[in-house]
């Protein structure tokens, strides 16, 4: 019988440190292993730095969590196609372990890259992942890519419109017809103003010169309003137009809070420092939980955020906190802000 008793005993141990062995293989099996990643951005603007900054702070707070290295290699290619394409491909020579794609052009020319060699990526801030085919479904990317994405509710936005101005009768839609952010988006507007009938003129620009004059169009052509999606182009341009539109008493509505940090009436969306965070749990969990991206759903986000420039607002003659009334129904939150160059600069 004692005998027994030892065996039963030994028996047990060895189950309990085999459990404890296996429910910490995956930290063990990484602790102190370094991760090389690849992080190339579309274009310098405040959005986009917003989510590369927070996607290297949370990948250095998981990074000491779990006991391991996130070694990140960083470029911009500057919305220039070449230079994309080189730092992807320099990206594939270092072999990395995992890239990330911030913006559709970039995550495009990443899965383009990787359809061989099979690095996994991880896109940021992709309106549309659908549409241009990155992945087969939001809940089963496939291949090697999914990531998170900025989709806009465009139909809330124009609500806003309206509830600002019912009287609205002519709106002006601003975008770089070559962004692919734009294509559905600005397809949505149309169709929501032609079932609302009202008239609306398109003016296009797809670098900092050609907006500007683009602005100075939509003022000619005596618009009541302008709406912009999450256009990178314009974006950029921002701080060159606001004046302009603001000025002449035109609101501003596009689709991020950085177009009402660089001097639009109004931004709606995602929370883009949220979603870099986002960003980065979901490269942990492929790097050192060993996920596979194929399986790893896309993230969305509630994009219910109206983001209102408080000084834009005085130079419109409106009065902020009715705004926040008027705009309470339509979103889930409306938040003030100020001027500047980037987010830091409000700090």
């Amino acid at each position: 019988m004692m005998i027994m008793k030892k065996a039963v005993s030994m028996l047990l141990t060895l189950v309990l440190v085999f459990a404890l062995c296996a429910c910490g293989g995956a930290s063990e099996k990484n602790d102190g292993k370094t991760f090389k990643i690849g992080i190339c951005n579309y274009v310098d603007d405040a959005s986009l730095n917003q989510i590369v900054d927070n996607i290297k702070a949370q990948l250095k707070s998981l990074g000491d969590k779990n006991g391991v290295t996130f070694d990140i290699l960083y470029d911009n290619c500057n919305a220039d196609s070449n230079v994309l394409y080189q730092i992807v491909a320099n990206f594939v020579a270092e072999d990395v372990d995992l890239m990330i794609g911030v913006a559709t052009p970039v995550a495009m020319a990443m899965q383009a890259a990787t359809e061989d060699n099979k690095i996994p990526v991880v896109f940021a801030a992709v309106s549309d992942p659908l549409a241009v085919q990155l992945v087969d479904t939001l809940e089963k990317p496939g291949a090697n890519i999914t990531g998170t994405s900025d989709y806009l509710d465009t139909n809330a936005i124009m609500n806003l419109i309206f509830a600002a101005d019912p009287d609205a009768a002519k709106v002006g839609l601003l975008y770089d017809v070559g962004q692919d952010s734009s294509t559905s988006a600005i397809a949505a507007a149309k169709a929501y103003l032609d079932n609302k009938g009202v008239a609306y003129v398109e003016r296009t620009g797809t670098n900092a010169d050609e907006v500007t004059l683009a602005a100075q169009a939509l003022v000619a052509d005596g618009v009541d309003a302008v709406f912009t999606p999450s256009d990178n182009t314009i974006m950029k341009s921002e701080l060159a137009i606001y004046e302009t539109l603001a000025n002449a008493g035109i609101p501003h509505y596009a689709g991020a809070d950085s177009f009402a940090l660089n001097g639009a009436f109004l931004g709606y969306g995602v929370d883009y420092a949220n979603l870099g965070v986002e960003t980065a749990n979901m490269v942990s969990e492929l790097l050192v939980d060993g996920k596979n991206p194929a399986d790893m759903p896309v993230k969305t986000f509630d994009n219910g955020t109206a983001t209102v420039n408080t000084e834009i607002c005085a130079v419109l003659g409106l009065d902020f906190e009715t705004l926040k009334t008027t705009f309470a129904p339509y979103c889930t939150k409306v938040e003030s802000i100020t001027t500047a160059e980037s987010f830091g600069d409000l700090n």
